[in-house]
């Protein structure tokens, strides 16, 4: 097997395993940035969501306080209006939800699928807990879910939500009496939840995964055939003449050129000592010719 071979397959094996351990770091690395990112939208999207929340219950409901009394406006709900904000968008973005789930809602639109009383359950059970994220698969694919809990924390709530009896008669007439009360003070009844499709954020991870791999590999490959060249030319052709003219001068051709080295390395330090060598070697002869 000649030297170049012998190159190439040590360089082949060490590209493979740096290869292998840059494919693990960099995969892990791409798929972690994905997460972070279907995160940050989810957090973009409850955030804005508690905004809605937020200017409603303090600035739409004071106004029509007085509507509401003679004829219930659901308007007038935080809740309501964050999922009706949210339920507007564009149709483009229709893989991502948002939705204030309870398990004992006033609308029964409102009430938590399986997957939602789960993650209400889990509030309830972890009373000091202010965020929850899973994930789930569906038939369109893996997706994120960020959940922060709905607890009743202020005593406003149970003017509606206590008992049929206190509940404003305009409520009543649209909702019925069979949902929404039994809350008590400071008690998770729901959560809110966003939905955030995965699928798009790790296929932006696997597309930028293979760019990079490819990247490595080409940059392997034009460093092999660089290092192929410069190997051929600095040290196998050399090699190959200082050797073709030793093997001459062993048959005793001492007529062939010295070879003339090429600069000051360690190929030219070979052929110059390999010359030195050669010059001696004649010089001996010449003396055993004399002396015969």
């Amino acid at each position: 097997m000649g030297l170049k071979a012998k190159f190439n397959i040590v360089m082949l094996a060490a590209f493979l395993v740096g290869l292998g351990l840059a494919a693990l770091l960099s995969y892990s690395i791409v798929q972690q940035d994905a997460v972070r990112e279907v995160e940050q939208q989810a957090r973009v999207m409850i955030d804005a969501a508690s905004a809605v929340r937020g200017y409603t219950d303090t600035e739409v409901g004071p106004l029509l306080t007085a509507q509401s009394k003679v004829r219930f406006l659901p308007q007038t709900i935080p809740f309501f209006a964050a999922q009706a904000v949210m339920r507007s968008l564009p149709s483009s973005y229709h893989d991502y939800a948002y939705k204030e789930a309870a398990l004992n809602p006033t609308n029964p639109a409102d009430r938590a699928t399986d997957w939602q009383a789960d993650i209400i359950n889990a509030f309830q059970r972890s009373p000091h807990q202010t965020e929850l994220i899973t994930e789930r698969h569906t038939p369109d694919g893996l997706t994120l879910n960020l959940a922060h809990p709905v607890r009743v924390d202020s005593k406003d709530c149970l003017t509606c939500h206590s008992t049929p009896q206190a509940a404003p008669p305009s409520m009543i007439d649209l909702y019925g009496t069979a949902n929404g009360f039994g809350w008590k003070f400071g008690d998770v009844i729901g959560a809110q939840i966003v939905t955030v499709p995965m699928t798009v954020a790790f296929a932006r991870a696997q597309h930028l995964f293979l760019v990079v791999m490819a990247g490595l590999a080409a940059v392997f490959a034009v460093m092999l055939v660089l290092l192929n060249v410069l190997l051929d030319v600095l040290i196998v052709r050399p090699v190959r003449r200082i050797s073709a003219a030793a093997s001459e001068v062993s048959l005793g051709n001492f007529d062939i050129p010295e070879y003339q080295p090429r600069g000051h390395d360690e190929i030219a330090s070979l052929a110059q000592s390999f010359n030195r060598m050669r010059r001696s070697l004649v010089n001996a002869m010449q003396m055993l010719e004399r002396a015969n």
